[in-house]
């Protein structure tokens, strides 16, 4: 064995080694340290510059990355470049012209200066074989550019970014309400853990309200379920579009939902919810061939860090409660 071919092995093996240390202590159940170590470990098997691993993202028909381009993160439309052309066509793509390739996307290269000079794509697969991302490397460093032998050194950590991204599909989906596509409350407990948490431990201000359908019941006794879930689609479309950068919205349950709105303060959070309650009151609702006109009460409350979490939610739902008791189609805080 050469003494390049031994340098490369041990950097292999010290890769493999750091990436087994911080699973086991990684805390945070975080798929970022796992992607992390497979790109480093990609680069080091066929010598390449850069590489990253792009999720396809069904929800929004997108395919994206946290890419070690400067710009992070990038998010394409499912189907388009490079990436989109090899899960579209189920088949590795490599291209050591990628400029005179009509599918290369060269947004970022222009946007960084980065030049590209050749690119391997693998498209990765879940356990049933359906496709879910991919695994990308730019930028051989030997001037022949990259070969099929190079996706021959790249199966093994291919493969186990398919599993990683299974994985995380099914903790993605498990946090997510099949109906309404919005976080459920799985998911509002992960995210609180992960983010709002911290942002309350460092004195930020947390807003939220929990909202729910006035009379939903009779929609699903009139009507049917299927209108009952056209209302239910509809309202988390408003209150999604609702959303500004920061915040989140969870449906909690049945037909309540809950919005969390960091650095926002209590009468800036009611403003919000006023401006949604109105939009839900003027706008019609086509429910399974029915055109239906709904309204929604908010319970709006500030999170107090000496309490729990659910300490805090039973007095946004104490707000609610009044709201429903006094009329309903209003913003109690």
């Amino acid at each position: 064995m050469s003494q390049n071919s031994e340098k490369n092995l041990e950097a292999i093996y010290d890769i493999c080694d750091r990436l087994y240390t911080d699973m086991c202590n990684n805390q945070n159940n975080d798929h970022s340290v796992l992607f992390s170590y497979l790109t480093e470990l990609g680069k080091t098997l066929v010598g390449a510059d850069r590489a990253s691993f792009w999720k396809w993202d069904k929800r929004k028909n997108t395919l994206w990355t946290m890419s070690a381009t400067g710009t992070g993160k990038i998010e394409i439309p499912d189907g388009t470049g490079l990436v989109g052309k090899a899960m579209r066509e189920k088949r590795i793509v490599i291209t050591n012209d990628p400029y005179s390739d009509p599918d290369f996307n060269p947004s970022v290269d222009k946007k960084t200066g980065y030049v590209t000079k050749s690119v391997l794509v693998m498209p990765v697969a879940d356990l049933n074989g359906t496709y879910i991302g991919a695994f990308q490397i730019i930028n051989k460093f030997s001037d022949d550019g990259f070969n099929e032998e190079d996706t021959r050194k790249l199966s093994l950590a291919a493969l186990i970014c398919g599993i990683a991204l299974e994985s995380e599909t099914f903790l993605e989906e498990s946090h997510h309400d099949k109906l309404t596509k919005l976080k459920n409350r799985m998911g509002f407990y992960s995210d609180f853990s992960k983010k709002y948490q911290k942002l309350l431990d460092a004195g930020t201000p947390l807003s939220m309200f929990i909202s729910d359908i006035d009379k939903f019941k009779r929609v699903n006794d009139t009507y049917g379920h299927n209108a009952g879930d056209d209302v239910l689609s509809f309202v988390a479309g408003i209150l999604a579009g609702s959303c500004r950068e920061n915040d989140s919205i969870y449906r909690w349950g049945g037909e309540e939902f809950i919005m969390l709105m960091p650095d926002t303060k209590l009468e800036e959070s009611v403003n919000i919810a006023n401006s949604i309650r109105e939009h839900i009151a003027a706008t019609e609702v086509n429910a399974d061939g029915n055109t239906l006109n709904v309204t929604m009460s908010f319970g709006c409350h500030i999170f107090d860090p000496a309490l729990t979490i659910e300490e805090n939610i039973s007095k946004a739902d104490e707000h609610l409660y009044t709201a429903k008791e006094t009329g309903r189609n209003k913003v109690v805080f």
